[in-house]
């Protein structure tokens, strides 16, 4: 081998070396950054507090912003109401009060879940969750816990009330069952299982450059997820889920048909879509456009009837240019056609349908109107007849009335771009 062919030979062993060098600093550095990562999304794992004493901090005074999460009604009457405060940010954290006159007056806010911590290296919020009272009278309050706005992998927990009638309720430790959220209550299949919607969103809605790469362990399952428990929530499993096309925080809901298939709806970006199981929610069917919307969330619940009930924006065939015109819908054949058509409030800046009916057969709905400029916490309350007719007849139906108001709002200039009928909502 002459001296030409040596130096060749070295060179290339040289830049191979040097090659293998920089690739293994750079995966260390990537494998480095991604501890560093999940190390600095630990704190989201942590048990949060639930705050029964939360006056005068998170009194209406202190207040600045309003988002509807839910609304439920206890064994004995009692309407539980749950929003979010501080923001549709990294600054969110929810408020519950209660009314025990029917919903003509409200308490002061009663328990709060507020997980920031100014020594964290990032916010820690608390912005999704859901209301619910179990067959046996416990409520139930799901909730999640993310650093920022989302870390990519946020968490679900819950609390149980046992006794949400009490002068004095008493709030379980909260449990951590899942990653992402719930935004709508669960339902009680015909077999007795427990079905929980449960949504880990996509990489799309992690804000924080820091975060954008983080969990990808978890990619396989965002998704709009179902959870069920046999054993009355001590214990949950993932059963299955669909991915739905421009995916907007999904915010789906499950219906069992009478056929015994299960109905899923969601939002998109391209209006309410569904899916459909014939195996309780193993699989499902490809997702398909249901009807045009808005992107906000949508409500469909059974009622005691067996017809279902729908709160949307606007009308069957109409995708509303703004967050207006909530209305009431019934269907008898489990959602291949509707009738009726109550408007429940046709204002700009209204959004986030949520309910429940009574035993006398009275529908509760919350919503909230202009997050920001007003931050109002609203409720209608009306009858299978009200929608029917299209008006509030029935004695005590009627709407806008008053949950929460945030007067801190009052003290604040209004937010830059926003106008006094409309607000952008998310």
């Amino acid at each position: 081998m002459n001296c030409k062919s040596v130096l060749v030979k070295c060179i290339g062993i040289a830049v191979a070396t040097l090659s293998f060098i920089v690739y293994f600093n750079v995966a260390s550095r990537a494998q480095g950054n991604q501890i560093n990562v999940e190390e600095r999304a630990e704190p989201a794992m942590e048990t949060p507090i639930v705050n029964t004493n939360p006056l005068p901090t998170y009194g209406y005074d202190r207040l600045d912003y309003g988002m509807t999460i839910g609304i439920e009604r206890t064994p004995n009457g009692r309407i539980w109401a749950c929003w979010v405060g501080g923001g549709d940010n990294e600054d969110a954290f929810f408020v519950l009060n209660t009314s025990d006159d029917n919903g003509q007056t409200w308490s002061e806010p009663r328990v709060v879940i507020d997980p920031h911590d100014p020594s964290l290296s990032d916010a820690r919020r608390t912005i999704v969750g859901n209301l619910w009272t179990d067959p046996q009278g416990n409520l139930w309050l799901f909730f999640d816990q993310s650093m920022t706005y989302f870390d990519g992998r946020a968490g679900l927990w819950y609390t149980v009330c046992e006794n949400p009638d009490s002068d004095e309720p008493r709030w379980s430790a909260p449990k951590r069952l899942w990653h992402g959220c719930a935004l709508n209550k669960p339902v009680v299949l015909s077999d007795g299982t427990w079905m929980l919607p449960v949504s880990l969103w996509d990489r799309g809605k992690i804000k924080d450059e820091v975060y954008k790469r983080a969990f990808p362990e978890l990619d396989t399952f965002r998704m709009a997820n179902v959870f069920v428990s046999n054993d009355r929530g001590q214990t949950w499993q993932r059963r299955g889920g669909v991915r739905f096309p421009k995916p907007k925080f999904d915010e789906h809901q499950v219906i069992e048909r009478r056929d015994g298939t299960l109905w899923m709806t969601a939002r998109t970006g391209d209006g309410i879509w569904q899916s459909v199981s014939s195996d309780k929610g193993r699989t499902w069917s490809a997702p398909q456009r249901y009807m045009p919307h808005i992107s906000s969330r949508h409500f469909i619940r059974r009622l005691q009837s067996g017809r279902l009930l729908m709160v949307r924006h606007g009308a069957l065939d109409e995708r509303t240019a703004f967050r207006s015109k909530l209305t009431a819908y019934l269907s008898e054949d489990d959602g291949k056609s509707w009738k009726g058509g109550l408007m429940i409030d046709e204002r700009r800046g209204v959004s986030y349908p949520d309910g429940f009916q009574a035993s006398d057969g009275t529908i509760y709905i919350a919503y909230d109107r202009n997050r920001e400029l007003d931050g109002e916490i609203l409720m209608a309350r009306f009858t299978e007849a009200d929608i029917l007719e299209g008006r509030f007849q029935s004695p005590e139906s009627g709407s806008r009335i008053l949950i929460s108001r945030p007067r801190g709002l009052d003290k604040l200039p209004p937010p830059s771009g926003s106008v006094a009928s409309d607000i952008s909502n998310k």
